[in-house]
């Protein structure tokens, strides 16, 4: 690992000494009963729970980036959590997915080579088309070889808490925030009469809005039923803070709360992103997709007040593509008031985001 921090990261020194200290003449007592076995030497890996442990795998993983790209497969990854995808046409099928498994082999094999192992029984794979195209039966495949393990196409998985369905609807991830969320509203509601309304609104962010708003963003131009769906499990929760009846008028209550419905929420997400990304300190492949207009004049911006308005995406059709970060931010940020896109901080910025959106949705 040392060797490593020097030759790909350039660590020297007593920084590289450091390291070389935190990693080595590691041992580890296993304790059972009040009984203590030997002490064993390390020769692998980090303690477990560490504040360094994830950047000290991070770092370690970084050869097996190199590896992918010698394939025609793109690659993201998140700690521990390895993920291959590639898009193709109907009738070149067979080639990606060979395309995939020779990549899932090489990866294997730096695994193996660097005591780490690829665990085939909790790999997933999912083939991800358009629920607007039907397909000749038996066009598909309907499984990738992983190792030793042939890995069936499965119709959802979870990345991140967030379940993706193979249509990339999202209607099962919102099937599964209501099923939590309508729970916990239950459950706030068996106490509620113990409660303030000061109490019983904490609980609500924490237990039930929090879920609305976890990766919120990707409902952007997703079917609008969802959307209305999610809406109703907030007017629940703002109906049990004020104990109000089932038939109630929902809008004063959100007002009072100061709670930005759903519809709105989601702009609010994505204008946020979009402002961290481009003008502040976000993430470089998000900011890669975020084009100002260099020269207003030339896109008939009347003034130097636009100079903030983003570049929107040429399509050949009018819809495709409208739930991509590039065209969905740029929509979202240009639909803002001048006033709003340049606010000088991130606080200012929300601030008047959030006062903009609740003004125009109450």
């Amino acid at each position: 690992m040392t060797a490593r921090l020097e030759a790909t990261f350039g660590i020297t020194g007593s920084a590289l000494s450091w390291f070389e200290s935190y990693l080595s003449d590691r041992i580890q007592t296993v304790v059972v009963n009040g009984i203590s076995s030997e002490s064993t030497v390390l020769q692998f890996g980090v303690p477990q729970g560490s504040v360094l442990g994830p950047v000290l795998f991070v770092l370690y993983m970084n050869p097996l980036f190199h590896l992918v790209k010698q394939y025609p497969i793109d690659h993201h990854a998140f700690a521990d959590d390895n993920q291959l995808y590639k898009d193709s046409e109907i009738d070149q099928i067979d080639i990606t997915v060979s395309e995939m498994e020779d990549c899932v082999v090489a990866v294997k094999a730096w695994m193996t080579a660097n005591k780490l192992q690829l665990n085939d029984s909790k790999t997933e794979s999912m083939l991800v088309r358009s629920q607007y195209r039907s397909f000749p039966e038996n066009s598909l495949p309907s499984s990738i070889h992983v190792g030793d393990s042939d890995v069936n196409f499965v119709s959802s998985v979870t990345n991140l808490g967030v379940t993706f369905d193979h249509f990339l609807n999202l209607s099962q991830h919102v099937q599964n925030i209501r099923t939590i969320a309508y729970s916990n509203v239950r459950k706030i509601s068996s106490i509620r009469h113990y409660l303030t309304p000061q109490a019983a609104q904490t609980l609500a962010c924490s237990l039930v809005l929090s879920r609305i708003d976890y990766c919120n963003s990707l409902f952007y131009g997703c079917d609008q039923k969802l959307v209305e769906s999610l809406q109703k499990v907030q007017n629940s929760a703002a109906k049990l803070i004020y104990r109000s009846k089932k038939f109630d008028h929902v809008t004063p209550l959100l007002r009072s709360l100061h709670w930005l419905p759903v519809s709105a929420r989601i702009r609010y997400k994505l204008a946020c992103i979009c402002f961290s990304a481009k003008f502040e300190d976000g993430p470089k492949y998000l900011k890669e997709q975020l084009v100002i207009y260099d020269n207003p004049s030339d896109y008939n911006l009347p003034s130097r007040a636009d100079s903030r308005k983003l570049q929107t995406l040429e399509r050949s059709l009018p819809s495709f593509g409208n739930r991509s970060f590039a065209s969905a931010a740029a929509i979202v940020w240009n639909s803002l008031p001048s006033s709003v896109r340049h606010s000088a901080s991130k606080d200012s910025f929300r601030s008047s985001l959030k006062t903009h959106l609740f003004r125009e949705s109450l």
